[in-house]
């Protein structure tokens, strides 16, 4: 695991620990502090890539593209698990299992998109 997945699991692991101790009603505040730190850091590394190739330099280093893009996917499915317990206890809540099912299926959905774009965006190796 590298330092950057490290770091991101050190604060996942701080805010589920305040959220036990802060109780339910602090919840979304938790759930929004911990998708705008994740966000912040994936914007500075596609930032730092971004200025990587106008540099002329490849930005994913000796691994190439598949590794590279470990910490976009790993952060990505991080805050849609996280956001799927509060979007779970909802529908559950208003419509019982159907709100549930509807609930996991977009968090699902959602994934699969994310998956298929970072799919086409990679490059043929065998171009």
């Amino acid at each position: 695991m590298d330092a950057h997945a490290q770091e991101l699991k050190k604060e996942l692991d701080a805010t589920l620990k305040a959220r036990r101790e802060l109780g339910p009603e602090y919840e979304a505040a938790l759930v929004d502090s911990f998708v705008e730190k994740v966000d912040t850091r994936l914007r500075r590394r596609l930032a730092e890539e971004r200025l990587a190739t106008a540099r002329g330099e490849s930005p994913y280093g000796a691994g190439g593209p598949a590794e590279g893009n470990f910490g976009e996917r790993f952060g990505f499915a991080i805050i849609t698990l996280v956001l799927a317990v509060p979007l779970s206890a909802i529908g559950a809540a208003q419509t019982g299992f159907k709100g549930l099912v509807v609930a996991w299926v977009g968090v699902l959905g959602v994934n699969f998109i994310h998956a298929a774009r970072l799919r086409r965006a990679r490059p043929d190796p065998l171009d």
